[in-house]
């Protein structure tokens, strides 16, 4: 298995962190690690930690909509892809599954990061975050200093009753992440089937006789965030996160 971890979240949330953490703590020193990071992210102090773990080599890739570029990766190593944080995170998810392919390798998990002060700060950001968690394996809550604890709960409640099977871990302030390895575990914990191996998709605008109507025909739905009407835009759109980032 040459194992991709995608991790999805918004500029300043802590995914880097999160990244040097698991990288440290959840491999040994002989296994290979690559971090890739997207050309619009801005220096971060994790960079230098990132970068001084022997194991670990750090590389910039840029999204080039609406395909992720075939990048020259060593076979042995696990890779950890952040997302771009500026462009939209349905994109570059759409992309990914054939992008694995052409790379061949194999998705281990879909990491969202929360920055729930901004997520608190922004209702209307719960589209964005409802859409990334869709997707999710887990889910790492941070920045929740100075929150009160019921939006903290009220958060994962809306998750929870609707039975989201993703992990909901929340990060300290400071500290490593209690048990790497669980969520290393590539066991899949996502909504979404869309990275499932084998499933095969409905193909939308494909005509059917009608006596196939009622049969099962073991092919899933569509994934409704990939959706799109006869406009081109999305059918469930979510917000530009752009929009909702402290100004420079």
């Amino acid at each position: 298995m040459n194992p991709v971890y995608f991790i999805i979240g918004t500029p300043g949330s802590g995914r880097r962190a999160i990244v040097r953490d698991l990288a440290d703590n959840g491999f040994t020193a002989e296994e290979k690690v690559v971090v890739l990071l997207t050309e619009s992210e801005a220096a971060d102090v994790q960079d230098d930690k990132l970068a001084a773990l022997a194991n670990v080599e750090v590389r910039r890739w840029t999204w080039e909509a609406p395909e992720i570029p075939i990048m020259e990766l060593p076979a042995e190593a696990t890779v950890f892809m952040l997302a771009d944080p500026l462009a939209s995170p349905i994109d570059q998810l759409e992309a990914l599954k054939p992008w694995l392919e052409s790379q061949g390798r194999e998705l281990a998990r879909i990491f969202c990061v929360v920055d729930c002060q901004l997520a608190e700060k922004n209702p209307v950001l719960r589209q964005w975050f409802d859409a990334c968690i869709h997707f999710a394996d887990v889910v790492f809550l941070t920045r929740r200093e100075g929150l009160a604890n019921k939006w903290l709960s009220d958060f994962i409640k809306h998750f929870k009753d609707q039975r989201f099977p993703c992990h909901f871990v929340q990060v300290r302030t400071k500290g490593e992440l209690p048990t790497p390895l669980v969520w290393l575990d590539p066991t899949a914990r996502r909504v979404t089937q869309y990275f499932d191996e084998g499933e095969s998709y409905v193909i939308e605008g494909l005509e059917t006789d009608d006596e196939d109507d009622d049969e099962d025909t073991g092919l899933l739905p569509p994934e409704p965030y990939f959706t799109r009407l006869t406009s081109g835009r999305r059918e469930k759109e979510v917000p530009d996160v752009r929009d909702f980032l402290p100004k420079a």
